[in-house]
C-alpha cells in the first residue's frame, strides 16, 4: 500500500508534471507549431515559385496522400487520429494494469515512447508529410496514454481534502518547468540561429525522460500487491467490464463525466490549435509574428500557474462544481471574443484571459473526478473512462474545428463553434447532484 499523504511520494508524483509538460508547451503549443507553419509555407512557396513574403497564410496547401490540403487541417486531423488511438488503447491497458498492478510500468513505457517520438521530430520534412506526421501522432499517443496511469495515482497518494491542492501543484510545476525549457529553446533559436530549432525537439525528449526518473524512484509499481494469474489480457478486460458496471451506478460521477466531456473538449481544442489560429487571424507587423506568438504563449503559461493556484483556493470556499461553472462561463466569453480579434494587443488580452482559466479548470477537473471515485483499487480503470471522455472530446473538438475551417474557409468560425462545447458542458454542470446516489449495490469482485 502507498502511504497516503507521504510528502516524498507526493513530491515525486508532482515532478512528472514538471517532466512531461514540456511536450504540451514546446511541441503542442509553441516551437513545433511555429516550425511546422514555417516549413509548410516554405514548401508551398517553393511549389508556386514565390517568396514567403508574397504568399497568404490562408492559401497555403501541401501534398498529403495525393491531395493538396491546408497544413492546419492536416495537423488537426492527425491529432484527432492520435486521440482515437488513445481512446481505444487506454481502457484496455488500464484494465490490464489494474489486474496486474503494473500502472507504473505502463506509465514508463508510454513516457519513453512519447519522448523518443519527440526526438524523431528532428527529421521532420514538409516535402514528405505522410511520413513526417507519424512522430507527431506517436508523441501525442505517448503523452496522453502516460497521463492515464499518472492521474490514477492521485487518489492513492493524497487524502481527499488535499487532492485539489496537490493537483493544482502538479499543474503549476508543469507550467514552471515547461517555461524554463521554452526559454532555453528560445535562447538557442533566437540567440544562435533558427537552424537549431530541430535540436529543441531532442531537448524535450531528454527533459521528459530525465526528470521522470524522480517520479519513478518513489512511486511503487504494485501498491496493492496484486498477483495476476495466467491469461491476464482477458482478465484485465473483464476487470474493466466490472469497473464499468460500477461506474454506471455512480450517478454523480457519471453526470460529471458528461459535463467534463464537453467543456474539456473545448479547452483542449483551444490549447492545441491556438497558435495556428493566431497565425491566421491576427494581423502581425512584418517580422513580428514569431516573437508575438512566443510572448503570448509565455503570458498564458505564467498566468495559468497563477490561475491554477487561485482556483484551488476558490474551490475551498465555494466548492469544485461552482468553481468549474464560473470557469466555463468565462471560456464561453473568451471564444466569442476571439472571433473579433485582429491586432496583436487584442490577442495578448485574449491570451491573458485564457491563461487565467486554463490552468485552474484543468487542475480542478482532475481533482473533482478523483474526489467522486468510490472506494476502489481500480484507479487506472476508473481514470481510463476520464481519459476516454477527454480524448473522444478532443477528437470531436479538433475535427469540428478543422471541418468548420474547411467549410467556411475562415478559422474564426472554428473558434465560435468551439463555444458550443462550453455551453453544453455548462448545462451538464448544473445537472450534477450535490450528493452521490447509488441505484444498486456496487458489484463485488
Amino acid at each position: 500500500m502507498i502511504d497516503k499523504g507521504n510528502k516524498k511520494i507526493i513530491k515525486g508524483w508532482v515532478m512528472y508534471d514538471w517532466a512531461n509538460s514540456v511536450y504540451s508547451l514546446v511541441i503542442s503549443t509553441a516551437i513545433f507549431p511555429i516550425f511546422y507553419e514555417a516549413q509548410t509555407e516554405a514548401v508551398y512557396a517553393e511549389k508556386i515559385g514565390a517568396s514567403l513574403k508574397e504568399i497568404n497564410a490562408y492559401d497555403v496547401t501541401v501534398p498529403f496522400f495525393g491531395y493538396n490540403v491546408s497544413p492546419s487541417v492536416i495537423y488537426s486531423m492527425v491529432i484527432s487520429v492520435s486521440f482515437l488511438v488513445v481512446s481505444f488503447l487506454s481502457p484496455i491497458l488500464s484494465g490490464i494494469a489494474d489486474y496486474t498492478g503494473n500502472k507504473k510500468r505502463f506509465m514508463q513505457f508510454f513516457c519513453y515512447f512519447g519522448a523518443f517520438s519527440c526526438m524523431t521530430l528532428f527529421f521532420f520534412d514538409a516535402h514528405n508529410m505522410e511520413i513526417s506526421m507519424i512522430p507527431v501522432m506517436f508523441a501525442s499517443i505517448g503523452f496522453w496514454c502516460s497521463l492515464v496511469f499518472y492521474n490514477a495515482f492521485l487518489p492513492e497518494i493524497a487524502h481527499l481534502k488535499d487532492q485539489d491542492r496537490i493537483s493544482a501543484r502538479g499543474f503549476i510545476m508543469g507550467y514552471i518547468g515547461s517555461v524554463i525549457l521554452l526559454l532555453i529553446c528560445l535562447g538557442l533559436v533566437m540567440g544562435v540561429g533558427t537552424h537549431l530549432t530541430k535540436y529543441c525537439f531532442i531537448l524535450v525528449g531528454i527533459w521528459w525522460i530525465g526528470f521522470a526518473q524522480v517520479t519513478y524512484r518513489v512511486l511503487p509499481n504494485n501498491p496493492f500487491k496484486k498477483k495476476p494469474e495466467a491469461d491476464y489480457i482477458w482478465k484485465g478486460y473483464r476487470e474493466l467490464k466490472i469497473v464499468y458496471q460500477e461506474f454506471m451506478q455512480t450517478t454523480r460521477l457519471k453526470k460529471y463525466l458528461y459535463a467534463f466531456f464537453f467543456f474539456n473538449s473545448g479547452v483542449q481544442t483551444v490549447m492545441l490549435l491556438a497558435t495556428i489560429f493566431a497565425s491566421k487571424a491576427v494581423t502581425w507587423p512584418e517580422g513580428e509574428e514569431t516573437s508575438g506568438l512566443i510572448i503570448a504563449i509565455l503570458l498564458i503559461q505564467v498566468l495559468a500557474a497563477i490561475g491554477a493556484k487561485l482556483m484551488s483556493k476558490l474551490s475551498i470556499v465555494i466548492g469544485n462544481i461552482s468553481t468549474l461553472k464560473i470557469s466555463v462561463f468565462f471560456w464561453i466569453f473568451l471564444c466569442a471574443g476571439a472571433y473579433f480579434i485582429e491586432t496583436p494587443i487584442q490577442f495578448y488580452t485574449l491570451a491573458a484571459g485564457v491563461g487565467l482559466v486554463m490552468g485552474g479548470i484543468q487542475s480542478i477537473a482532475r481533482s473533482t473526478y478523483s474526489k467522486y471515485l468510490p472506494e476502489t483499487t481500480d484507479h487506472a480503470s476508473y481514470f481510463s473512462f476520464y481519459d476516454v471522455s477527454e480524448k473522444v472530446g478532443i477528437v470531436l473538438g479538433t475535427a469540428f474545428f478543422a471541418f468548420t475551417e474547411y467549410y467556411f474557409d475562415d478559422i474564426r468560425y472554428s473558434v465560435i463553434s468551439i463555444a458550443g462545447f462550453f455551453v453544453i458542458g455548462l448545462f451538464y454542470l448544473f445537472r450534477i447532484p450535490k450528493e452521490e446516489s447509488i441505484t444498486q449495490n456496487i458489484i463485488s469482485k
